[in-house]
């Protein structure tokens, strides 16, 4: 297909593509699959070779958050029978945390659920981090607090955070059909002051929810603008409870497009494959290796992946290899260099080629949320699938071993 051939010499070479050429790959057909699967893989290979990193969740605090993000079980007025914990003592967090660093996991991912951190917060995130450095020096630590406040981010990156993540999750013309209570600017804004301190940024999106795929070129090539060195790509985990529980509307292979398009669009990012895709993916998790570099292992927030072990031998079996901590996940060109720019190219960070550019329950009547639209290109909703979402009952917050 010459829509491919060109997509792959721009990713070579860093270049945005079009948003019809974006467009073009949501609508290739299931007979095209695979083709645009080899293509996007030469270009994660060509900044990533085989390599596959490994991060690792930890709850920090588990349900109860104020916000009405319809899409999350831990959201107000949440029906989801999730598990729901305070802090976590930094002791308990670094025990989890070593589970799987055990397992392999190059990156520890410090989530807690809330509007965003109080100081007080912060310093009790502070200790954490610098228990997990104690016990694991070379281990990278991401925190994902929620909405930052001024002088946060310097704090976070002063106790040794080394990422922050917050995701824009969907278009901005979207956002405010699946949140109220806070505006898709304010997560602009925490993914700059995040970037600002020093942290390496991390922000992606959730498919699923019913948007457009002109809603999905969107969010990503707003990420784009935003630079982030790592963009995560949740499919929406229609969670019993929540006001997205019956939207599934997606197929594997309708997964996989997404991936190839994030690829396209982002080439030399860690796309990392998150929540969501033991759910939706299912037997062709081994194809989206081809397109991402990063995965999470084990559990997740609030719902179980699939055993640790099996995603290993998945990584094997499929030909690639852990990304070990001795080893840059990022091309040379995106590493900083000692005056705060990328190696490549100077101050700045955007890739060359692209022109300058969840804690109390509030009234049940603020729970009521429209779902996304479904817009052209939207797929329709299929039949829920229970059978395939198991809450987490194992590791943080639990006295049962994790799952890594």
């Amino acid at each position: 297909m010459d829509l491919l051939n060109t997509l792959v010499d721009k990713g070579l070479r860093r270049e945005l593509p079009t948003r019809e050429e974006a467009l073009a790959v949501l609508a290739t057909s299931d007979d095209e699959l695979l083709d645009v699967v080899a293509a996007a893989g030469k270009v994660r290979r060509q900044w990533f070779g085989r390599r596959v990193k490994l991060n690792y969740l930890v709850n920090l605090k588990s349900g109860l958050c104020p916000e009405d993000c319809s899409y999350c079980s831990q959201r107000l007025g949440s029906k989801a029978e999730i598990l729901k914990y305070t802090w976590l003592k930094p002791d308990e967090a670094s025990k989890a945390a070593a589970a799987g660093v055990a397992g392999g996991a190059k990156r520890v991912c410090l989530v807690a659920s809330g509007r965003g951190p109080t100081d007080r917060d912060v310093d009790r995130v502070s200790k954490t981090i610098e228990a997990i450095k104690g016990r694991h020096e070379d281990v990278e630590v991401c925190a994902c607090l929620g909405l930052l406040s001024e002088g946060q981010a310097d704090r976070l990156r002063s106790a040794g955070a080394d990422a922050y993540n917050h995701n824009l999750n969907t278009s901005e013309a979207t956002y405010g059909d699946i949140t109220t209570t806070h505006t898709y600017a304010d997560r602009v804004d925490t993914v700059r002051q995040a970037q600002a301190a020093g942290l390496s940024a991390c922000s992606g999106l959730i498919a699923g929810m019913g948007e457009s795929d002109a809603d999905l070129v969107d969010v990503v090539f707003s990420l784009r603008d935003l630079d982030p060195d790592s963009v995560p790509v949740n499919f929406l985990i229609p969670m019993e409870g929540t006001p997205l529980a019956k939207e599934w509307h997606l197929t594997p292979q309708r997964c996989l497009r997404i991936l190839a398009m994030v690829r396209f669009v982002c080439p030399d990012a860690e796309v990392r494959l998150a929540g969501g895709r033991e759910v939706h993916l299912r037997s062709l998790q081994p194809l989206a290796l081809h397109l991402v570099n990063s995965i999470f292992l084990g559990d997740y927030l609030t719902s179980e992946g699939q055993a640790g072990q099996t995603d290993l031998d998945m990584i094997a079996d499929a030909g690639f290899e852990v990304e070990g901590s001795d080893t840059t996940t990022l091309p040379e060109h995106r590493v900083p260099s000692p005056d705060g720019g990328c190696g490549g190219h100077g101050g700045g960070c955007a890739p060359c080629g692209d022109s300058p550019g969840t804690s109390d329950d509030t009234p049940a009547e603020a729970a009521s949320v429209t779902p996304p639209r479904s817009g052209a290109g939207a797929p329709q909703a299929s039949a829920a699938r229970t059978d395939l979402v198991a809450v987490r009952r194992r590791g943080a917050g639990t006295d049962v071993a994790p799952n890594a």
